[in-house]
């Protein structure tokens, strides 16, 4: 099959009748099908149940220093959690708090304690400065955008590069002293995939920022998550900032959320020491210690950093048989000129730019036919996607077969919108 722009209009009608056909006979099966999220399935979620018989006695309840987990205290997280995380991530144990099951919440508080009291750096608390911005890196992760929406900062998108973001975009935006943040989701980002180049992590860490108490989130929620032997690499941001003197910039999240348990992980926020002192400050008044339970069930489960990677390498090739299932669908399209994606190496989500201006058309098509897709605009700040053409597909939560039936669909309402648009314009 040759472009769809290039058929003439007696073959856009041809191949419209038996596209629309094939439609026609999914959506009568009456299907509900869901790729709407990025959450594992059941199947994927089993191979973590040992972790909860990690704790089968009272002496199994005691850290490694003889503390007694089930109760209060150690407000930043077991040592061992710290070391743990260190040697997964390659980051400082001195950088380190443990937080509970959220990397979200710790982000959160992060920002809400910026508003209220400041940060390092900072003139004054940002809830006492007017018309405040923050970089949105897109397509990008909704919740993100929510967040810092729900604070009251205009949202500035930057488009998403095959390396990370518009870097001559971002170093000219932080010029404005109302810009305070950014949020980056460095490796396999959400939705793209994408993984940030060398370049692009120096750059973020030496560029120059006329707020003082500029702050970049670092959200690195699927650094050990690849979906094969060969995957992305990430440069460290707190050496390059450190390099310039820029360490107080970094904010870095990352959990386990999608390691073991997205409900019941270990979360954690790493900053540099003056970043931490201040936040330690506030952190006492907030609560008297996560859940350390929770904290040595996952190290009595593991053990050590190369447990975690063989245990990752085991979803790996759970989940990679789901985005192979994915883009043996979307090849289906290739050649037609009416949508490009991404072939991640990890992560959780496929981006698929279709036909602009047909995004929302696919939408209703695919829910029409029993299959729940991610809102569209979800991937842009305020949810509004100015060419309506993004669609984030999660595929890790439906069982195999019935993903292979929901994204054969997906490439059937993609041909279906556009060929209805070309119609349109004929």
């Amino acid at each position: 099959m040759k472009q769809y722009s290039k058929l003439s209009l007696a073959e856009l009608q041809n191949e419209y009748s038996a596209v629309l056909s094939e439609y026609e006979k999914y959506k009568a099966q009456g299907l509900k099908l869901d790729l709407s999220r990025g959450k594992p399935n059941s199947e994927q979620l089993d191979i973590s149940m040992p972790l909860l018989g990690a704790l089968s006695s009272r002496e199994d309840c005691f850290s490694e220093a003889g503390f007694d987990c089930r109760n209060y205290g150690i407000i930043d997280g077991l040592p061992e959690m710290k070391k743990l995380f260190s040697e997964l991530l390659g980051i400082k144990e001195e950088y380190i708090t443990v937080g509970g099951n959220s990397s979200l919440q710790l982000m959160y508080d992060t920002i809400a304690r910026a508003m209220i009291f400041g940060v390092v750096g900072s003139p004054r608390p940002w809830a006492k400065e007017e018309g405040l911005k923050w970089i949105c890196v897109t397509p990008g992760y909704d919740r993100h955008f929510g967040m810092t929406e729900t604070f009251g900062f205009e949202l500035i998108s930057v488009p998403m590069l095959a390396d990370g973001p518009d870097m001559d975009m971002v170093e000219e935006l932080v010029r404005d002293p109302k810009v305070k943040g950014m949020w980056c989701v460095p490796k396999y980002s959400n939705p793209t995939g994408n993984t940030y180049s060398d370049e692009v992590v120096r750059r973020l860490a030496k560029m120059e920022c006329a707020a003082p108490d500029f702050r970049i989130m670092w959200d690195n929620a699927y650094a050990v998550h690849d979906l094969g032997s060969e995957g992305d690499t990430l440069l460290d941001i707190f050496a390059e900032a450190e390099k310039w003197g820029n360490l107080d910039r970094i904010f870095y999240f990352s959990s386990t959320s999608k390691v073991t348990f997205p409900g019941a992980g270990v979360a954690l926020m790493a900053a540099s020491p003056a970043n931490k002192a201040q936040i330690a400050k506030y952190l006492g008044a907030q609560t008297i210690g996560y859940d350390k339970l929770n904290q040595l069930r996952h190290l009595k489960y593991f053990g050590d950093a190369s447990a975690v990677r063989a245990h990752m390498r085991a979803l790996g090739e759970f989940i990679g048989v789901k985005f192979a299932i994915t883009l043996d669908a979307l090849n289906t399209l290739r050649g037609l000129g009416i949508a490009e994606w991404t072939e991640p190496r990890g992560g959780y989500f496929i981006s698929l730019n279709v036909m602009e201006g047909t995004a929302k058309r696919v939408f209703e098509l695919m829910k029409d036919a029993g299959v729940t897709l991610t809102s569209v605009g979800a991937t842009f700040p305020y949810g509004k996607d100015p060419k309506d053409e993004n669609l984030r597909i999660a595929p890790t939560f439906p069982k195999n077969s019935d993903l292979r039936t929901a994204t054969a669909i997906l490439a059937i309402a993609v041909r279906l919108a556009a060929l209805e648009k070309l119609l349109k314009n004929a």
